[in-house]
């Protein structure tokens, strides 16, 4: 399973979504130009102690991923799509899409595959949801899909919340 982040500007979220993607065996896709530096303290640190078994590729432009990831198949998470993500019957090499925090993905994208837009239901005053919570969502319902490859199945383990 691979994630996607079209130019994520906020260090923290993306933090984030390392620590989740080192967790759930996921690669991670950083496609530019990013809000911040890879090296910047706050992205370390929202992925505390993980960076290592984080699979991470950065990729100049989207167009890269589409082309070396040709034959796979690209879900785009966004709040302008009808059709829900639990909706998707997900397959392992999928490539999970999403947009800029404030933005979220080009127009143009969205309507060059409408059959391939998704979104995670909310009330209609809600305008989005938190990047990486969105993240970890899809992609849980993803893991849970696929049996949960690789992962133990037992109780959580926290050590300490951040």
């Amino acid at each position: 399973m691979h994630i996607v982040m079209v130019e994520p500007e906020i260090p923290g979220n993306t933090g984030n979504v390392a620590r989740l993607c080192a967790a759930n065996k996921m690669t991670l896709h950083l496609v530019k130009p990013l809000g911040f530096s890879i090296d910047d303290k706050h992205l370390k640190r929202a992925g505390l102690d993980y960076w290592h078994l984080v699979d991470v590729q950065v990729h100049e432009n989207f167009d890269e991923v589409l082309e070396k990831y040709k034959g796979h198949r690209f879900f785009y998470l966004t709040t302008k799509a009808n059709q829900c993500y639990a909706d998707i019957q997900f397959q392992e090499d999928d490539m999970l899409v999403f947009g800029k925090e404030t933005k979220g993905l080009p127009e143009e994208l969205l309507k060059q595959y409408p059959d391939s837009c998704f979104r995670v239901p909310m009330a209609e005053e809600a305008r989005s949801l938190n990047l990486s919570n969105t993240v970890a969502i899809v992609s849980y319902e993803a893991l849970r899909q696929l049996g949960f490859p690789g992962m133990a199945k037992g109780g959580v383990g926290i050590d300490h919340l951040t």
